[in-house]
């Protein structure tokens, strides 16, 4: 089994990450269990896929091991894509997620339902060494809900709507897998990965 580092200091993607790879016989493991330390990275892409690239590479250089990371978000349609790269940090770099969703939902108050389509997206580069490098994007379609739903889920799950009208807040984290942005990026990435099995064992 293969060792891969996930470039990320959030707990719930490192679950969504291992849920997806481990059947494909990668093992996935966090900076703390590398025995590393990332430090902080300045995310100054303009788009999701050069973020992601600018995450995987530097921790390649630290771990010099085979390393993923995404950058993923909501894009709002009323809100001319926003908010977009900078979901994390919707309304400022220190506030809890509950008060970046009530603002998303404030600017939101006029739009009709008809008027609420959004996407999810996540783009992952994987570092296989200096010279292999994998980019690919996930996307899932749904719409912004008028207030939030459910549980379960992180970030905006409680306020997305898939297309069957339930919330991702609602549903388990297998299904979530089955149907969600970072799901489809990460089946992407394995495609890619079975492509070159000459430099990975999955």
């Amino acid at each position: 089994m293969t060792d891969f580092l996930i470039a990320t200091n959030n707990a719930h993607k490192v679950e969504e990450f291992k849920r997806i790879l481990l059947p494909l016989g990668i093992n996935v493991i966090s900076a703390k269990d590398a025995g590393v330390d990332l430090g902080e990275v300045e995310e100054n892409g303009s788009t999701f896929a050069e973020n992601a690239k600018i995450k995987a590479e530097s921790a390649f250089k630290i771990a010099g091991i085979p390393c993923i990371a995404d950058d993923s978000g909501l894009c709002v349609d009323a809100l001319d894509g926003a908010p977009g790269i900078y979901s994390a940090r919707y309304g400022g770099e220190d506030i809890p997620q509950t008060q970046r969703t009530a603002l998303l939902l404030e600017n939101m108050k006029d739009d009709k339902a008809s008027d609420r389509t959004a996407r999810f997206v996540c783009s992952i580069c994987c570092v296989l060494n200096s010279e292999n490098i994998i980019q690919v994007e996930g996307y899932c379609e749904g719409s912004i809900a008028l207030k939030p739903m459910g549980e379960g889920g992180f970030g905006y799950d409680p306020v997305f709507l898939y297309k069957d009208g339930r919330c991702f807040g609602d549903i388990s984290g297998e299904e979530k897998d089955s149907i969600s942005h970072r799901g489809a990026g990460l089946r992407a990435l394995r495609e890619e990965l079975l492509n070159r099995k000459d430099l990975i064992k999955c």
